[in-house]
């Protein structure tokens, strides 16, 4: 069975830096879409980053470029979100998940593309 798993939450201070992990089991992760979204209380989930399974291109919400990378790291199975310069407005809880879509060049940001999804890690961002 396919699961994704998120880690490396916690308490930041604003300015500070986190590094998420999405680690699978079940299948190998290099030929997957992976997305990251995250759901502030009272908000809509929305769409952080994602990397291309095929060719490794990545995307990024307006609200974190510049100050969010993704990658992966295939011989761990697991997709990494870096983030530095981190302020309250970036508090909720981060979610990976995974399609499948070997003919596609380029990931996208929607939720409804993915298909596998985590339990998710809380992120807080406060002084």
């Amino acid at each position: 069975q396919f699961q994704l798993v998120e880690s490396g939450g916690g308490l930041v201070q604003p300015g500070g830096s986190l590094r998420l992990s999405c680690a699978a089991s079940g299948s190998t992760l290099d030929r997957y879409d992976i997305g990251w979204f995250r759901q502030a209380p009272g908000k809509e989930r929305e769409g952080v980053s994602c990397i291309n399974g095929r060719g490794g291109s990545t995307n990024f919400a307006d609200s974190v470029k510049g100050r969010f990378t993704i990658f992966r790291d295939n011989a761990k199975n697991t997709v990494y979100l870096q983030m530095n310069s981190l302020n309250p407005e970036d508090t909720a809880v981060y979610y990976c998940a995974a399609v499948y879509r070997p003919l596609f060049r380029q990931c996208e940001l929607r939720l409804s593309v993915y298909r596998y999804w985590g339990q998710g890690t809380l992120v807080t961002a406060s002084s």
